[in-house]
């Protein structure tokens, strides 16, 4: 076991992402990066069933992985030993919590692309968050060997739908069942792998003919897309294509990687063993240390100043929890990135967010879901942490002595609910506890008890993912459960403005209430979310301690909304007079005024139901491309194209969720197996007055 006084050559070290679209072959890249690292003597796989990295059971009955699995693999290169954490994050749209939650703790990511289905609706998606983040890129065309597979038509996707700049670091040799080898357009030289032994041996071979002006051509883009960063290499390269050596290569490649200049494409096949190990290669060669990435900005609590906090095992420790989950062995574990500082297992830490002291009983290096303890861990390092109490995902561990709040996450908000009951009545306890511990693990998931019916709403992302929870409360909790239908999660919205004047008074014999405000409520200009409260009360007509509680209840009110009890998302709200009784005035006054005014105010202004619009993308062969585009429009979808793609048509629409609950099985009944599709959240859109009164007559029907 290391001890404290040997800290680890950060240089050496990366944290890295492997993101993508579902399907693309996440999960097995991350297998075979385990079989080369020496972390499995055996390779698993997903469509068997043994996957490594997807351990829960849903992960290998459906072959999708749900929940992000951290895990440390070591690779050597220039004989130095270098360290990866991985963390494997899912495909599916319904889960794109966990990528966010990832991508905010990574220093670089792999975006993985299947070679036939190209750049799909999440790989728009996670690519978008990774700019957010500011997270440096590589990019490996997989599934090489399939049939319809092109390397260089994906390339052309990556440039057009995200926008960014690939360049191929690598082509190939060969192609569907051709496929063999690349060549190494760094090294000028062409290699095959060994099928034999796993592709374990790797031979050079000399460049095919057929590819010798190919390699010249992409070689001079790859120049060329690096020119930025080194005039000299260009010219070097225009003299003698052969005189620029391979350091000078990677060099220049990874500096052009870091400002995000380009993005380094590579090929190969994972699932036939090709092109993982040059993989390893790239992700050390390209993608940034800790020491790479700028210190990580935090806002001091006390000066409320931004500070900053270096990848120094030396300096005072902070870090971000990015994962809350629940072990069966250990208990519940927190993932979690050192920004800076050294922590040592059975020390305390102090919880910014929760202003709470927890001790930290072990810190656990994963592997997947099996546990290497650690005595301590250091800046730049992932980890998870048993033994705490309250910490959440997003939360800020420190030093009490040196306090930072480092910039949280940010979830959507859920689209979906569903009532649920268990089917024993000696089950209702448990069901509680169980979803308040996979509400803890999932921030998009919500539970709340409906006012008026007395039951227990879920709400998450989309079908498949409250089905995967209900999923796990019988797996892991032994708890049975009927559910209801799934129910749109609505949003209102105030679209005028309107001034008004709101005097609440109550005399009970003593003491009485009072309060008086003149505001104006309307929609806010400037598009984003919450309450923009403006005060422009003059000459203490309302005293300045109420105005925080005209605000509080305004914030309360918009929890529900005038036309049918749901949310206000965004609302702008300008207090301009009022009034005060020197007794009867109270902060409570003030706030039942601000909730009374606002009911009031909402029902004279103009207020609309807003429903939740999902961006669609189905992929048909060519002869059910007119009943999917006909089932579509009979959806109220808006169909924004239509493309050519190999096998099919790709088409690309809006629609709203409510007429998507069970889309799959149709789309399959329609296509007789055949199409597939994939839906993301797009927007909240003004559902039709038809549409909007049915909903608001429905929800009043069950209310009364």
């Amino acid at each position: 076991m290391a001890s404290p006084k040997q800290i680890t050559n950060l240089s050496l070290t990366r944290n890295i992402g492997i993101m993508a679209h579902i399907d693309a072959g996440k999960t097995t890249v991350t297998e075979r990066i385990l079989f080369y690292t020496g972390k499995n003597y055996k390779i698993g796989e997903v469509h068997e069933g043994g996957a490594t990295m997807d351990w829960m059971v849903q992960e290998q009955e459906r072959g999708i992985t749900i929940t992000s699995a951290a895990t440390t693999v070591f690779w050597e290169l220039f004989n130095k030993k270098h360290k990866i954490n991985i963390i494997d994050t899912p495909g599916h749209v319904d889960f794109t919590v966990e990528v966010e939650r990832s991508l905010r703790v990574l220093d670089g990511a792999v975006a993985l692309f299947c070679a036939v289905g190209g750049v799909e609706p999440q790989s728009e998606t996670v690519w978008r968050q990774a700019t957010k983040y500011k997270v440096p890129r590589i990019s490996f065309i997989n599934k090489m060997d399939r049939a319809g597979a092109d390397f260089f038509g994906v390339i052309d996707q990556i440039k057009e739908r995200l926008g960014a700049n690939p360049v191929p670091i690598q082509i190939p040799i060969g192609a569907e069942d051709d496929f063999r080898g690349v060549v190494d357009l760094v090294k000028d030289k062409a290699f095959v792998w060994d099928e034999e032994d796993n592709g374990v041996t790797i031979r050079e071979i000399p460049i095919p003919e057929d590819l010798v002006d190919v390699t010249y051509k992409y070689r001079m883009k790859l120049i060329e897309g690096v020119a930025e960063e080194s005039d000299e290499l260009l010219e070097k390269f225009m003299d003698d294509p052969h005189s620029i050596t391979e350091v000078e290569m990677i060099d220049v490649i990874r500096k052009a990687t870091l400002n995000q200049t380009i993005t380094p494409v590579m090929c190969g096949s994972a699932f036939k063993n090709k092109g993982v190990q040059m993989l390893l290669n790239a992700i050390i060669e390209f993608l940034p240390s800790p020491l790479d990435v700028p210190p990580v900005e935090g806002i001091n609590p006390k000066t409320d100043k931004v500070e900053i906090r270096t990848a120094d095992p030396n300096d005072k420790f902070s870090a971000l929890a990015f994962k809350i989950a629940t072990d069966p062995f250990v208990g519940r574990l927190c993932f979690f990135r050192v920004y800076s500082g050294t922590l040592k297992a059975g020390s305390y830490v102090y919880n910014v967010s929760t202003g709470k002291k927890e001790r930290i009983s072990r810190i656990m290096q994963m592997h997947a879901n099996k546990q290497n303890p650690l005595e301590f861990i250091e800046a730049g390092d992932i980890g998870a942490a048993v033994g705490f109490k309250t910490i959440r995902t997003g939360d800020t561990l420190t030093d009490e002595s040196g306090q930072i709040i480092l910039e949280s996450i940010t979830f959507p908000e859920p689209v979906i609910s569903i009532a649920i009951e268990p089917k024993t009545q000696k089950d209702i306890d448990k069901m509680s506890v169980a979803l308040a511990k996979l509400a803890e693990e999932d921030p998009t998931f919500k539970v709340r008890t409906d006012d008026a019916s007395g039951q227990t709403i879920i709400s998450g992302m989309g079908e498949l993912h409250l089905d995967i929870l209900v999923d796990r409360l019988k797996r892991e909790f032994n708890i049975e459960c009927n559910i209801g239908q799934p129910q749109v999660e609505y949003k209102e919205a105030v679209t005028s403005y309107v001034t008004h004047k709101e005097v609440y008074k109550k005399q009970t014999g003593g003491r009485g209430k009072f309060a008086n405000i003149e505001f104006e409520i309307g929609p806010r200009l400037d598009g984003e979310e919450g309450l923009e409260f403006i005060d422009e009360v003059k000459g203490g007509n309302i005293p300045r301690e109420f105005i925080p509680s005209v605000k509080k209840g305004f914030e309360l009110a918009m929890h529900n909304g005038v036309l049918a009890g749901f949310k206000v998302d965004s609302l702008k709200v300008r207090l301009f007079d009022g009034s005060y009784h020197a007794v009867d005035s109270d902060q409570l006054s003030f706030e039942m005024a601000a909730k009374i005014g606002f009911k009031t105010a909402a029902r004279k202004a103009e207020t609309k139901l807003l429903e939740p619009i999902m961006k669609i993308e189905v992929v048909t062969p060519d002869d059910h491309l007119g009943d999917v585009t006909g089932d579509l429009n009979r959806r109220r979808a808006i169909l924004e194209s239509v493309a050519a793609k190999v096998g099919g048509q790709v088409i690309t629409a809006k629609v709203p969720l409510s007429e998507m609950f069970g889309y799959v099985t149709a789309l399959r009944t329609i296509s007789s197996g055949r199409a597939s599709s994939s839906m993301e959240f797009h927007s909240y859109e003004p559902a039709p007055n038809n549409i909007a009164e049915a909903v608001i007559k429905e929800v009043k029907g069950i209310i009364s």
